[in-house]
């Protein structure tokens, strides 16, 4: 992906140091950018363009505001050697924020190929489809539960294609099953003999063999088809379609081919994972969020009798956990990972589950609001990992959070991105791209 970027030069001032920039944006940003023809200020801009840059910011600028004001694409400005903008460029972006227009004003350059990248993403995002096998998702194991999720609802479907761009096609999980049966055991054999990743000693061969012929079954299904960037199902609540669960699958499509994953057939969640991945590039997972707040509402569907003791404001905790563990990431974005045998009761013995850790420290949680026209930052840390044997949770992991009533208040869904880092300023710039508002809390 490279962001499409048409150079913007001043009529009257221009200097030799706008040709000279921006050369060295098109070697030292080669790699995710796309250099189109030069414009002058006021001239119509390549309607291919993702954006503008400003190799070379002038004093004219004081006297063109309503020109940036018509350009029509997000407006960069990287006038250093060091892609980034300038020192003595903070009065002219200062005074055409004033003038409330939008300026692009990395002062990193890991910043600048985060702004280039996510430029590009708004753009394929439209020529992106997120593949999700259901059937019924109201019916199931689950009924009251799921049919509560927006992500089901055409309206969020309709959203997602209108604020974002991707498409959601829905294919029958049911079908996909009797290609999963369909696939001969020597063939599953011959996949699971290719797999070089750690599985538990209690992982059967029978439940390999299922992953097998569910990631099979997936890759017939999509044939040669290079339009899909995510994938999904309604695995739990119609989880008796299939004699596995698609969690190694997922792993093996986004290692192989870079397809991202969503549980649950969750879509929200599945765009800004794609949104957010391509443009950051820094691991993530969805799962689902008990705050330590919520006592035995949250506990309960996870079968444990308590949180863990917390002496330093416990308020401020959340236990993180879905579908037995911590949550579902692939392998290359995990200090810790291996396939083990299930632990829901609503899934096929045969089936199997993801106990996987990222590394203690800092950590960000995303969310797309339902207008999708927000996103919901909330900073914390993660502490470590508990354990209770016997239980839903035999390894989650435990965050804390600067204000854990306010979570409460404004949290939005039970399902959570968490990112590894503090990706705040990184994310301030992604929403600019986007158009969307930033709260963080």
């Amino acid at each position: 992906m490279k962001a499409k970027l048409v150079p913007v030069y001043f009529k009257r001032d221009a200097t030799d140091a706008f040709s000279l920039q921006t050369e060295r944006i098109r070697s030292s940003l080669s790699d995710c950018v796309e250099l189109l023809a030069p414009s002058a200020l006021g001239d119509p801009i390549d309607e291919k363009a993702d954006a503008v840059v400003f190799p070379e910011i002038l004093g004219e600028a004081y006297e063109s505001s309503r020109l940036f004001d018509e350009i029509p694409v997000p407006i960069l400005i990287l006038t250093s050697e060091f892609m980034t903008i300038s020192m003595w460029d903070w009065e002219i972006i200062g005074y055409l924020q004033n003038k409330e227009i939008s300026v692009l004003a990395p002062y990193h350059g890991d910043q600048t190929r985060i702004v280039c990248r996510s430029l590009a993403v708004r753009r394929t995002m439209k020529d992106t489809t997120f593949l999700i096998f259901q059937d019924n998702p109201g019916e199931g194991f689950q009924p009251a539960i799921f049919k509560s999720f927006y992500w089901w609802k055409e309206e969020c479907t309709e959203d997602l294609k209108k604020q974002l761009g991707p498409t959601i096609q829905r294919q029958s999980l049911k079908a996909l099953g009797s290609v999963e049966q369909s696939i001969p055991h020597e063939e599953a054999l011959k996949e699971v003999g290719t797999w070089d990743f750690p599985m538990d000693p209690r992982l059967s061969q029978e439940a390999k063999i299922a992953a097998a012929k569910y990631y099979l079954a997936v890759r017939k299904t999509l044939g040669s088809r290079s339009d899909v960037g995510g994938i999904g199902a309604n695995c739990l609540n119609e989880s008796h379609f299939s004699s596995s669960t698609p969690c190694i699958a997922w792993n093996l499509f986004f290692e192989r081919f870079g397809i991202l994953w969503s549980c649950e057939g969750d879509t929200l969640s599945l765009a800004l994972k794609y949104l957010l991945y391509h443009s950051l590039q820094v691991p993530l997972l969805m799962t689902n969020i008990y705050p330590v707040l919520m006592g035995m509402a949250a506990l309960k569907h996870e079968g444990i009798p308590n949180f863990p003791e917390i002496l330093d404001e416990p308020e401020n905790y959340v236990l993180l956990a879905h579908c037995g563990y911590f949550g579902l990431a692939p392998q290359s974005f995990c200090s810790h990972w291996n396939a083990r045998p299930p632990v829901l009761g609503i899934v096929d013995k045969n089936a199997h589950a993801l106990d996987v850790r990222f590394p203690t420290g800092a950590v960000t949680m995303v969310k797309l609001d339902p207008s999708m026209k927000r996103l919901m930052v909330i900073q914390g840390t993660l502490t470590g990992y508990v354990q209770y044997p016997g239980s839903d949770c035999r390894n989650g992991a435990m965050v804390k959070v600067k204000d854990g009533h306010r979570l409460m208040k404004e949290i939005g869904s039970h399902h959570q991105l968490i990112l590894q880092g503090d990706q705040r300023p990184a994310l301030e710039l992604i929403a600019q791209v986007f158009g969307l508002t930033m709260e963080c809390r």
